[in-house]
């Protein structure tokens, strides 16, 4: 029998044009090109540099003392701590420590409550680099906005081997109204530097995600630093305002501008 279909190949269309012009807008891995039946050598050799980049993100450990001295000089009382997770290995192989202060951690909070408007808690989280680019911009231009609502700031609790949920835990040994954590989180193969900012009312051990605001993807080539700050300390004055944060927050917030989160840095 004649099959008297059109060629499916003729009907493809010619996209090189139009990717070519979205890679403008994009960091997406679109319009790469092949080799015969491969990926070109440029495409393969920019792949494993991202993946590499990554890698180094989440393995190499942060160094935590020029971050003190910076906060120290934008006028932070700062606390460094440690979470239940003894080394890099334990903290990836068991995400429930890096959720729960050490003993000395959390000896050396108690007795420290403010009973503060809002504590500042930064964590390694899922990418060191995102935390030694991002942290120090961000805390200064934060001081700045918060201080102007006449809000009361607590220590900035710097903390090792931490997920999202220590700021629970931190939050409830300082008896904080709000708690913001700031977290580098999961490196992509485009973007090893994201730093996510995650914002608890009355923040207790066991609080579910769903009841935490994240605004995410703060770097230079995501949300930029200025941006950032403005959407953190609006999230923090609404939260303020209306006594909650999460789902039922977003549900009164006007366009909607942050997300509830169950990333994986928690």
């Amino acid at each position: 029998m004649q099959d008297n279909r059109p060629d499916r190949g003729d009907q493809v269309p010619d996209v090189s044009g139009g990717l070519a012009h979205l890679r403008r807008f994009t960091p997406a891995r679109i319009g790469l090109g092949r080799a015969g039946s491969g990926q070109s050598t440029t495409a393969t050799l920019n792949f494993l540099a991202d993946h590499a980049r990554a890698r180094d993100a989440v393995h190499i450990p942060l160094d935590f003392a020029p971050l003190e001295a910076g906060l120290q000089s934008q006028g932070w009382s700062v606390v460094r701590v440690r979470t239940a997770a003894k080394d890099r290995s334990e903290y990836l192989r068991r995400p429930d420590l890096g959720r729960r202060l050490s003993q000395e951690g959390r000896a050396l909070l108690q007795g420290q409550a403010t009973d503060g408007d809002v504590v500042m808690i930064a964590a390694d989280g899922l990418s060191s680099s995102a935390v030694a680019g991002n942290l120090a911009p961000l805390a200064a231009r934060l001081r700045v906005l918060l201080l102007a609502r006449r809000l009361t700031l607590g220590p900035f609790v710097l903390v090792e081997q931490g997920r999202v949920a220590i700021g629970d835990e931190i939050g409830e040994l300082l008896n904080a109204r709000l708690a913001i954590v700031l977290i580098g989180e999961r490196p992509g193969l485009s973007a090893a530097d994201s730093l996510g900012a995650y914002a608890t009312w009355r923040p207790r051990i066991g609080t579910m995600d769903s009841h935490r605001n994240c605004i995410s993807n703060i770097r230079p080539a995501g949300l930029p630093i200025e941006d950032a700050a403005r959407q953190i300390d609006a999230l923090a004055s609404r939260a303020l305002s209306h006594a909650m944060t999460g789902v039922a927050l977003n549900e009164l917030s006007p366009g909607k501008i942050v997300q509830d989160t169950t990333h994986a840095s928690s």
